[in-house]
């Protein structure tokens, strides 16, 4: 059976997601932080990572991102997981004046928690926020975690549905020394750096364009080495074995001042 290593407590967003993906035949790993998930997976104490990198209202997990820049992992495969916050706790709406759970879940509720004049005291994970407002014990604490989270730490949901947009999904990556093969449905993913001068970024822009290639996503972030310099992570469709797409990658890279292929994978379906 697979070990997957996945950032938080039981009942944690990215464990739920997991599951779908292996179709639940997994043993699941909780660690505290996402490089101790990579890190487990590299050292090859778990078979594979999970590692969210995007959600449909928060926008990128920008410490995913920077992991993935030295990560030695290879992205595998993809999964749209569709969130579902409640709010958790032991007294009634009315009582609850301070909310505990992720930066990102709180940012995903933010319009339910002004509503309700609530205070926010961000947590490392939302399953986590659960064991906390457990251990408190207070009527006037809650967290905003999953349905699948309170049931595990047995807390009462207060409130069902909460987000600022019903249509809220995260988007995680699945990493593993492995490589997944052509499927004729595939993404790749790859971050590469460019020198600070005009049109430097539009010569790499202009490959996907004279390939034909469908380009799905860019975005940058700071290298954190020299300032006001970035390294561009970037998403299109096709694998990196096909001819024509390896061909583009050689051109890419005679462009860039460092290119990294992340991986092929499967392009998953929102669902």
């Amino acid at each position: 059976m697979t070990n997957v290593s996945f950032q938080g407590e039981r009942g944690a967003y990215s464990e739920a997601a997991a599951r779908i993906f292996f179709n639940n035949e997994i043993d699941t790993v909780p660690f505290a932080t996402f490089a101790e998930v990579l890190e487990n997976t590299s050292s090859d104490k778990t078979e594979c990572a999970i590692l969210p990198v995007e959600n449909s209202l928060e926008g990128s997990v920008g410490e995913s991102y920077d992991l993935l820049y030295s990560t030695d992992l290879n992205a595998i495969g993809e999964i749209y997981h569709r969130i579902e916050h409640c709010l958790i706790g032991i007294g009634r709406l009315g009582e609850v004046d301070t909310v505990y759970s992720h930066p990102q879940a709180l940012g995903q509720c933010r319009k339910f928690i002004e509503e309700h004049g609530m205070k926010t005291i961000p947590s490392y994970d939302t399953a986590g926020s659960v064991k906390i407002v457990k251990e408190l014990n207070k009527r006037n604490c809650a967290s905003i975690a999953s349905k699948n989270a309170a049931e595990i730490y047995e807390m009462p949901i207060i409130s069902s549905n909460i987000t600022n947009n019903l249509n809220n999904y995260t988007r995680f990556l699945i990493l593993s020394k492995t490589n997944s093969p052509i499927t004729g449905n595939d993404k790749t993913s790859i971050i590469f750096s460019i020198k600070h001068e005009p049109g430097s970024l539009f010569r790499i822009i202009e490959n996907f364009h004279k390939n034909n290639v469908n380009l799905t996503k860019i975005e940058s972030r700071p290298t954190k080495t020299n300032t006001w310099e970035y390294n561009f992570y970037v998403d299109f469709e096709g694998h990196k074995e096909d001819s024509k797409i390896s061909e583009m990658l050689e051109k890419i890279k005679h462009d860039t001042l460092f290119m990294k292929v992340l991986g092929s994978y499967p392009s998953a379906k929102l669902g």
